[in-house]
C-alpha cells in the first residue's frame, strides 16, 4: 500500500515527509494503523550519528493503533485489537526471553538494521529503494507493518493517543526506578534528566513509596513538572543537589540515582555516584554517542563505598510483562499517562515537534494521525 512517512536521509539533515510503499504482512506480522507516535529523543539521536542505523531510515519507535492485516502464522493478535508497539521485540523463545530477560532478547540486535525479523528484508521502500524502520517499527508513519514480536496487545478502554507513550517512555523511565533501581519504601531517589524518559522515573519512584524523589534538570519547565508529578524537591544540577540530598538524608545520600538525560556523557556518572549512599545503585539509562568510551569514575569509590553502577534497556523488564503492569497503574491513578502529553502534531510538524523538544518545552510531543493521513 501506498502511505507517507518520515525519512532521515543524511546525519544533521532534518525530517522529511515521502511518499513510501508498505508491503503486507509476511508469516509472522502484523500491519497496524497507528493513532499516535510519541517523539522521542532517541531518535533525534539517528540525525545527530549517535546511534549508528544505516540510513534512509523511517523513524519512530512509540506507537499505538488498530491492527487491520495478520499474516500467516500470527498467534495472539487479530483485526480490531489494539496494540503498543514495543521497540525491544520480545520473542519468547531466546535465551534471555526464557530466562525472564525479555528486553535483552536476542531480536533486539537487529534494532538499528532495519531489517525485519521474518526474513531480513524492508517492509518499506520509496521509488525502489530500502527504507529501514527505526527500533523494527518506524512509528513516523500512519501504517507500519511489524513483526509480532513487536506488539503488545491491550484493552481497548486504554486511549491510544496516551497508549503511544507506553513502548518506550513510560516503560523506560518507570522501571529505571522500581526495576533496575530497586526503589523500596522509604528510599531517597535522584533522577537526573527529567524528560518523557525521567518524568516516569519521578513517577515510578513515588509509586514505589520513596520518601524523597529530588528532580534534577536545568530546565525550570521540566522541575516544576517533576514536582506535579511526584518529586519532592527539585534541583537545577547534581551540584546545587548534592548538600540538600546529604542534608534531607542525614548524610546517607542516596539509595538510587537514576540518570535518564537526553544526552548522556561520561563526566556525569562521578557527580552521581557521590549524590549516591554506601551501596547504594546507579541507573544509566540515558543514552550517549555510540563511540564515547570515556568515563569520569572514582574507581577508589566504587570500591570501597561498595556502590553499583548498573545499565538499563526498557526499565531492566520485558515490554510484556511492564505494559500490561502499567496499565493497572493507569486505571488505579498511581500513573499520569494523559498528562505526559505536552503537544500534538501532525506528521508535517515533526521538526518543530523536535526544536520544541530540544528547546525544552515538552514532557513529550506526540504526533496524532487523523483520518486526512490514512
Amino acid at each position: 500500500m501506498e502511505t507517507k512517512a518520515a525519512v532521515l536521509r543524511g546525519i544533521d539533515e532534518e525530517w522529511q515527509i515521502e511518499t513510501v510503499e508498505l508491503a503486507d504482512p509476511v508469516p509472522g506480522e502484523v500491519q497496524v494503523r497507528l493513532v499516535a507516535s510519541g517523539m522521542c529523543h532517541s531518535d533525534h539521536h539517528l540525525r545527530t550519528g549517535a546511534s549508528p542505523a544505516p540510513l534512509p531510515i523511517v523513524g519512530g519507535h512509540e506507537g499505538a493503533g488498530v491492527v487491520t492485516k495478520v499474516g500467516a502464522g500470527v498467534t495472539g493478535f487479530a483485526e480490531g485489537d489494539h496494540v503498543v508497539t514495543a521497540f525491544i521485540p520480545a520473542c519468547g523463545t531466546c535465551r534471555p526471553c526464557s530466562s525472564g530477560l525479555q528486553n535483552l532478547c536476542d531480536e533486539g540486535a537487529r534494532l538499528l538494521t532495519g531489517q525485519a525479523i521474518a526474513d531480513d528484508g524492508f517492509r518499506v521502500t520509496a521509488n525502489g529503494q530500502p527504507l529501514g524502520q527505526m527500533c523494527l517499527l518506524g512509528t513516523f508513519s500512519p501504517y507500519i507493518t511489524v513483526h509480532q514480536a513487536s506488539v503488545v496487545k491491550i484493552e481497548k478502554d486504554i486511549p491510544l493517543e496516551s497508549a503511544a507513550l507506553l513502548g518506550c517512555g513510560v516503560a523506560t523511565g518507570w522501571g529505571s526506578a522500581t526495576v533496575a533501581g530497586g526503589t523500596t519504601v522509604g528510599d531517597s531517589v535522584v533522577v537526573v534528566g527529567c524528560g518523557g524518559v525521567g518524568i516516569n522515573a519521578v513517577q515510578g519512584a513515588a509509586a514505589a513509596g520513596a520518601r524523597h524523589v529530588i528532580a534534577v534538570d536545568p530546565v525550570a519547565f521540566k522541575r516544576d513538572k517533576a514536582i506535579e508529578f511526584g518529586a519532592t524537591h527539585a534541583f537545577e544540577s547534581m551540584e546545587e543537589a548534592l548538600e540538600p540530598v546529604r542534608e534531607l538524608t542525614w548524610g546517607t545520600l542516596a539509595d538510587v540515582t537514576v540518570i535518564t538525560v537526553g544526552e548522556l556523557e561520561g563526566d556525569m556518572i562521578a557527580p552521581a555516584m557521590a549524590l549516591t549512599a554506601k551501596g547504594g545503585n546507579v541507573v544509566v539509562t540515558g543514552m550517549g554517542h555510540f563511540e564515547d568510551v570515556a568515563v569520569t569514575l572514582s574507581l577508589f569509590e566504587l570500591t570501597l563505598l561498595q556502590k553499583r553502577l548498573q545499565g538499563a534497556i526498557f526499565g531492566g523488564t520485558g515490554p510484556r510483562t511492564q505494559i500490561p503492569a502499567l496499565l493497572n497503574e493507569y486505571r488505579s491513578g498511581a500513573l499520569k499517562l494523559d498528562e505526559l502529553v505536552t503537544t500534538t502534531y501532525k506528521l508535517e510538524e515533526i521538526n518543530q515537534g523536535y526544536a520544541d523538544m530540544l528547546a525544552g518545552k515538552n514532557l513529550r510531543g506526540v504526533i496524532r494521525y487523523t483520518d486526512a493521513d490514512y
